[in-house]
């Protein structure tokens, strides 16, 4: 009897199952921008339903327990090592889960999550320089226009266009977080080059979860003892299971096996989608009007990213 699964004559088993990958992984470069995308919908959703801190540390506390339970036989095998590098873990907690989490819920209080997604964008052209200035990087000059003009679109898109009338501009604090947020994420992911480790990319931020939560958890217990806080409810139960599992571990985990296919080049240029993914989302979900400054901020930031990225000849 012929198996009908069986692969046509000529055609190996292993030769479909990197088709079917391929596929795959195809499939999840177009979604994986929209994934963390989610992030910036619910940080306008959160105010007056979460404080920033204790979102961000329910959120990581559910991304961490995830990740724990997939990377955990790993994370034990190599305890020894992790214990001996700890502090790394809770300055990485510090910076991507802990400025780079509660500080965008705390700036989406007074800015749009465009803004949001325009101004993170920029965030891998500081890469690019840290590595140069720290890390002993090679710069290029074309590299170097690749910054002006992504610094230039951040600007613009915080001046909201105004540079004649910069006096009348009025100036939101949120843009301010934001950009603090974006300073630090570039912090943290040169840190991750750094600092070399033994472990796989999943549990590495399983352990980096597990240092966030700790340097979450005493803002977070400052802002449950106030007495003007919102109350915690299902509203926002929702958002850290929305954030937690949508842009914390589904995004991570997509990008990962979409890297491990089709290799990191290809899949870092599906990152430029993040920002035109996280405008249609503000403007169909929240409802903010689309503005010529956030145009013209992502016509001088995405290529000046594309520059600063694309890899050398």
């Amino acid at each position: 009897m012929n198996d009908r699964h069986a692969p046509p004559p000529g055609v190996s088993a292993s030769s479909l199952e990197d088709a079917r990958r391929q596929r795959w992984a195809l499939m999840l470069l177009w979604i994986t921008p929209a994934l963390w995308a989610v992030n910036y919908i619910v940080a306008r959703k959160a105010p007056g339903v979460a404080e920033p801190h204790m979102l961000a540390a329910a959120r990581w506390a559910l991304a961490g327990l995830v990740l724990c339970l997939l990377a955990g036989h790993e994370l034990w095998r190599h305890r020894v090592q992790v214990l001996k590098v700890w502090p790394q873990y809770m300055v990485l907690g510090f910076f991507g889960m802990l400025v780079c989490g509660a500080w965008v819920y705390e700036g989406a209080r007074s800015t749009s999550a465009m803004n949001i997604a325009l101004i993170y964008s920029a965030s891998p052209v500081l890469i690019a320089l840290g590595a140069v200035v720290w890390l002993g990087e090679r710069f290029s000059w074309r590299q170097a226009v690749g910054v002006l003009l992504a610094m230039a679109g951040v600007l613009h898109v915080i001046v909201r266009g105004q540079w004649l009338a910069l006096g009348s501009v009025v100036w939101v604090p949120g843009d301010g977080w934001i950009v603090l947020a974006m300073l630090s994420w570039a912090a943290y992911a040169l840190l991750l080059k750094k600092w070399v480790s033994p472990l796989s990319p999943t549990a590495r931020l399983a352990a980096t979860c597990i240092g966030g939560v700790i340097v979450l958890l005493p803002p977070a217990l400052w802002e449950w003892a106030q007495a003007d806080r919102p109350p915690w409810g299902w509203a926002a139960t929702g958002l850290a299971v929305t954030a937690g599992l949508v842009p914390g571990v589904g995004a991570y985990l997509a990008y990962s096996f979409s890297q491990k296919v089709l290799g990191a080049s290809r899949v870092a240029a599906s990152l430029y989608l993040g920002p035109l993914y996280a405008a249609f989302a503000a403007w169909g979900v929240l409802g903010e009007p689309l503005g010529a400054h956030h145009a013209a901020g992502a016509a001088l930031i995405l290529p000046g990213i594309y520059l600063v990225t694309r890899p050398a000849r």
